[in-house]
């Protein structure tokens, strides 16, 4: 039997329901925000510009990633769920740069704007992505390692992966800027370490023990800077040119403890900030730029402290 009680109970399970689910809609423009990880401190820096953009355009943005960068298919899950909300932009950084390209069509067909950051997709989707000049950076550290090793000698490289854009245009960045502007160095061996810093230190270890004669070593990305530092440390190689990427407080230690040369650092919260802000100028409607290039720095002891750099470096 229907009652006038029990009509009330629907009424106010449907209004639960839309608390939970569309209110975004009703009430704030939501922009859920979906990274590579949540283990790295870079991605911490990034959630922190999102949030500042967020209380700019007071819009409500959520941020989250699996728990590590190897876990592609949490991440299409952590997307799928998200876009079931049917939030009105949404910012996206690929770890498989494939992967994803099914749900990022129904968000086309759904009309929600897509912004990639970090790291871009091979879809024409996204209507920009907030991120580094991957390539021209690890060319950077490339002719810093030249530099600092003598331009000669053998080198190797540990790379967080092989799927996201970030990985390959690291890894080729680095690898074509040796080819084209130091042929007396070599690369030994390019490994992949998933930016786990304990398997990077296994893999980087490996990499010493068949090269005693090692002169340069180059990790890719937070996890793999840390796992090539530890490896250096706990083997007690010497003569080795650490040159890493990102920032934190382990590779900033490093640095000080002269262990790693120097870096490339992103502007991360930079990264975070403009995502937001690309989400909101799509959603109403104004142009964006193919791409929106956040800028990198090289640091290392000289000029870490100096007010440009360490105001993108983070801990």
């Amino acid at each position: 039997m229907i009652t006038r009680r029990s009509i009330l109970a629907a009424l106010s399970a449907v209004a639960i329901l839309s608390a939970g689910g569309v209110a975004h809609a009703q009430d704030k423009v939501y922009i859920p925000l979906i990274s590579k990880g949540f283990q790295h401190q870079f991605w911490q820096a990034v959630k922190a510009g999102a949030d500042k953009a967020a209380t700019e355009f007071k819009v409500e943005v959520t941020f989250e990633g699996p728990d590590n960068e190897t876990q592609v298919d949490k991440q299409i899950d952590m997307l799928s769920a998200a876009l079931a909300k049917s939030p009105q932009a949404i910012g996206f950084a690929a770890l498989d740069t494939q992967a994803a390209t099914p749900l990022l069509k129904q968000a086309q067909d759904a009309k929600i704007p897509v912004i990639a950051f970090d790291s871009g997709v091979d879809s024409d989707i996204p209507l920009t992505t907030a991120t580094t000049d991957n390539v021209a950076a690890a060319a950077l550290a490339a002719d810093k390692m030249a530099e600092l090793i003598g331009g000669k000698g053998k080198v190797a490289l540990v790379v967080h992966d092989q799927t996201s854009r970030t990985g390959i245009d690291r890894r080729d960045g680095f690898v074509n800027r040796m080819k084209e502007k130091h042929p007396d160095i070599e690369i030994v061996d390019i490994q992949y370490g998933g930016g786990d810093q304990l398997q990077s230190t296994e893999i980087a270890k490996a990499i010493l023990a068949a090269n005693s004669d090692l002169k340069g070593f180059f990790g890719a990305n937070e996890g793999s800077a840390i796992g090539v530092v530890n490896a250096v440390r706990e083997t007690g190689a010497k003569g080795v040119t650490v040159i890493g990427y990102d920032s934190g407080a382990a590779q900033k230690q490093a640095i000080k403890d002269g262990v790693m040369a120097g870096a490339i650092t992103q502007n991360p919260v930079g990264i975070g900030y403009e995502t937001v802000k690309a989400a909101v100028m799509a959603i109403k409607g104004e142009e964006l730029p193919k791409t929106i290039d956040t800028g990198f720095f090289w640091y290392d002891k000289t000029n870490m402290d100096s007010p440009e750099i360490s105001a993108v470096l983070y801990d």
